[in-house]
């Protein structure tokens, strides 16, 4: 048999008694018959492969008057601003426990709630801090196609997901998210099944979305959903950021390229009367968040604490 997984055991084991149990390494090491110093490596190994998540639910008084920043500079409904992780860490890790919080918020909710999602790298390490649950009486529903060209799925999909966790009734976008041409689109937005999904969407009553940057490390780019090429054109065009798919420039104003008649889903409008949630952190992103921010096109964010200083400076 593989070693790999018994050492996974041990250390989730060692993770539960130090997390939950409060226990000292020596009386893990005790616990578990092991050294001190493989008890110590044990705990580690737990936290370093994700098998440990820490939510904290302190909030830090520097992250508070940032969100109130935010809230006042950018005439927001709500903020969340969480510590940053350090140099070179992944943003959507700082932000994943904060925009779990706030959507657990709205799945608390006795009223039916359906709530519609983009998909992206920030709002899959969101799901990731979800805590799994029957949530039957909310709907989930995805406000774009997942499908690359080739055919395969969008690795950061957050529908299914989701809906693994919370056993919700699931509507995921049944159409491509770059159609080969617009008469494509058009017949594929035509399907009853495509209709139901993005009325749902249009309709709903609370919104998370990713916001992508632009250049050559814009999602839409290194998931092999535009070519080079067409990055470049839009980039010529005044390109600052993408939501579901849609080009926006630096003030938030959607750019009608030839993209944009391809994309299948639903755009986000600015101004939607609802919650309209962006997740998103990180230095390569402060231009399309504050973007967003400025097109009204969120009217919520879950960022970081680097990068909400960034955009109020």
């Amino acid at each position: 048999m593989n070693s790999e997984p018994t050492l996974l055991d041990e250390a989730a084991r060692a993770g539960w008694l130090y997390y939950v149990a409060g226990m000292t390494q020596d009386q893990i090491a005790t616990e578990l018959g092991v050294s001190r110093q493989r008890a110590q490596r044990l705990v580690s190994k737990a936290m370093a492969e994700g098998l440990v998540r820490v939510r904290l639910d302190h909030r830090i008084g520097r992250c508070i008057e940032l969100e109130v920043g935010l809230i006042e500079r950018f005439g927001l409904r709500q903020a969340r601003v969480a510590p940053g992780l350090g140099h070179g860490a992944d943003p959507a890790r700082a932000t994943a426990g904060a925009a779990a919080a706030l959507l657990e918020s709205y799945l608390a909710r006795t009223e039916p709630q359906t709530i519609a999602f983009g998909t992206g790298r920030a709002l899959s390490a969101m799901v990731g801090e979800i805590a799994s649950g029957p949530n039957e009486r909310h709907k989930i529903v995805s406000l774009i196609g997942n499908i690359a060209p080739d055919g395969s799925a969008s690795f950061y999909d957050v529908i299914m997901r989701l809906a693994d966790k919370l056993h919700a009734p699931h509507y995921p976008m049944p159409a491509p998210l770059i159609s080969e041409t617009p008469e494509e689109r058009a017949m594929f937005h035509a399907l009853r099944p495509v209709q139901t999904v993005a009325n749902l969407a249009k309709e709903a009553d609370v919104v998370f979305v990713g916001i992508g940057q632009m250049g050559d490390d814009a999602p839409l780019y290194k998931d092999g959903f535009v070519t080079r090429a067409q990055m470049t054109e839009m980039l010529a065009q005044g390109a600052a950021g993408e939501i579901v798919g849609g080009v926006i420039d630096t003030e938030g104003h959607y750019i009608e390229t030839p993209i944009s008649a391809l994309v299948g889903g639903v755009r986000v409008e600015p101004s939607r009367p609802g919650p309209v949630i962006g997740v998103a952190a990180g230095p390569t992103k402060v231009t399309a968040i504050g973007a967003a921010l400025k097109g009204r096109i969120v009217n919520c964010l879950v960022t970081d604490e680097p990068t909400a200083v960034a955009l109020l400076a």
